[in-house]
Formats: C-alpha cells, structure tokens, sequence
C-alpha cells in the first residue's frame, strides 16, 4: 500500500539500523513512476513535444559503445591525456643498460626527467665526469628512441654527500659534527 494511501491510524514502519526500511521506500516510489517520467522530473526544460534525446543507433557496423581491447582503450586514454612522452621516457630509464651500456649503466642511474632535461645521477665523481664526455652521444641516442629534441641537456649529478641528520632532532643548517675533522 502507498504510503499516501496509508490510513491515518496505521503506525509508521520503525526505521532499522540494517537499512531495508529506506529501500523498501525506495522501490516503492520508483515502482510508481515510470523511466519517462523520471526523465521529465531530471529535465527541468523538458516539454511534451521534445522526444528524449538519445544516440543514434549505428546498426551492425562496430561503434565506441562495443567491447573495445585493451590496448586500443588504453591508447586512447594515454593519448588523451598526453602521457606519451612520459611512458616513453620512463621506458627508456627501464632500458637504461641496453642504451648506454652495461658498463656506464652500473655506475650511473636516470633519476628524473623534466621538460628535455634528463638528470642522471652516478656513484662517484669519476663516473660524474666520464658521463659529462659522453653527454652528447648519449642525447643522440635517447633522442633516437624518443624522438628528435626530447632530450635536450643531460644533468649529470655526482654522488650524494654524507647526512648529518641523524636521530630525531637535528639543527637546520647546522655544519655537521666538526669534532671528528682534526
């Protein structure tokens, strides 16, 4: 029975803590209405001459609304979103070993890539100057598995200096513990 139609004396359903009370509800008023007027209550300029505005059907032919694969979905979310220069890039860091060889590879690591800057990080200021010298044959390289001008400047960083910050509390721009320096 509706609950507009409900007598007056008829107590109301006590609301449970499980919820089945408000779905109840729920299904009752949708049950009383159909899809069209749902419609017209979400179309605030909906009149009755308009008919609902729906998609063409395209028939037998394939269409975006078909199962799609993967990949073909996938591509278009990167191209959408423009992320075809960083998955490229950050390709290349996976690959670093089979682009600049095994030998620079173990002593050097790709750390960031920022608009054509690539910053390269290495183990020793030895191996920070060697990767200076093959800067140019190394953006070579990069820029012909990435596309021309991708990379446009290597930042070869040597290794990072020792950390004074030890324990919970630290001074902020402190020297560093000068006793242990003769």
């Amino acid at each position: 029975m509706p609950d507009d139609e409900r007598p007056v004396d008829e107590p109301e359903e006590q609301h449970r803590d499980d919820g089945l009370d408000l779905a109840r509800a729920m299904t009752r008023a949708s049950a009383r209405s159909t899809p069209a007027q749902r419609a017209r209550k979400r179309s605030k300029n909906w009149t009755p001459s308009q008919p609902p505005s729906r998609k063409p059907v395209t028939g037998a032919h394939p269409d975006d609304r078909d199962p799609q694969l993967l990949d073909t979905t996938v591509g278009r979310l990167v191209e959408d979103h423009g992320w075809d220069v960083d998955l490229r890039v950050h390709g290349v860091f996976g690959r670093w070993p089979e682009l600049v060889g095994a030998e620079v590879a173990a002593h050097s690591t790709p750390e960031s890539f920022a608009e054509g800057r690539l910053v390269v990080r290495t183990d020793s200021t030895a191996w920070a100057t060697q990767l200076k010298l093959l800067a140019p044959t190394v953006v070579r390289r990069l820029n012909e598995e990435l596309g021309h001008g991708t990379v446009t400047v290597i930042d070869v960083q040597g290794p990072r200096g020792p950390s004074w910050r030890k324990g919970p509390r630290s001074v902020r721009d402190g020297r560093g513990p000068r006793d242990t320096y003769g």
